[in-house]
């Protein structure tokens, strides 16, 4: 197994590799699914700098992810949400909507890690795809209604509370997201309860 320094260095490699040779992509992909940490893990990383960077690279392997977003283990259902997330940016033929209620389905993955990614990343859709963001804002505002643990719901909710930091302004119900933020006053998770003053302190008035 690859410690963290050395899976980035070997995706930056990777990286380069791809952009002078997109044909190179392929192997990218296949590494991905790869049952070998040393090359699957290397290989995440640089598919996360990709479909960042340049996700019209990306977008055309689209129902690559989506078959990941369907497997059973946590870590291949995180690398779907976040790329997935990265591609809606260049999404022009609107897959994304297609699978909306399949991807927000993760927010009630039995893996935190899922629930968790799921969350950070929304905002990122929702600036990206507009439309959606009522849609979204009530998905993650139903977090009270999953299955998760108290604890993990209140790790959770961090994560909503900086995904709606994200476009807080464009947000039609503001006060209903105010009140669920200041709920969680009391909440048990120190870096949540950070996240909700910092929020506060910068959109309550």
């Amino acid at each position: 197994m690859v410690d963290k320094k050395q899976a980035e260095s070997i995706a930056k490699n990777i990286v380069k590799k791809v952009l002078k040779d997109n044909k190179l992509l392929s192997e990218l992909i296949k590494g991905v699914a790869s049952k070998d940490d040393s090359i699957r893990y290397p290989n995440a990383i640089a598919l996360e700098i990709l479909s960042n960077e340049h996700p019209e690279m990306i977008y055309p392997e689209w129902d690559f992810f989506i078959d990941l977003l369907n497997r059973r283990n946590a870590y291949s259902k995180s690398i779907a949400i976040k790329t997935i997330a990265n591609l809606t940016s260049v999404d022009i033929e609107d897959r994304f909507e297609n699978i909306f209620n399949e991807y927000y389905n993760e927010l009630n993955d039995k893996s935190v890690i899922v629930a968790r990614q799921l969350a950070i990343n929304s905002g990122k859709i929702a600036k990206a795809k507009p439309k959606l963001q009522t849609k979204i804002t009530n998905k993650l505002l139903s977090i009270d209604e999953t299955n998760h643990n108290p604890n993990r719901k209140d790790l959770i909710k961090g994560d909503i509370i900086k995904a709606f930091s994200e476009y807080f302004e464009e947000i039609e119900n503001k006060k209903e997201i105010i009140k669920f933020v200041k709920k969680q006053l009391k909440s048990t998770s120190p870096s949540t309860l950070k996240k909700v003053k910092e929020f506060l302190k910068r959109w309550e008035n």
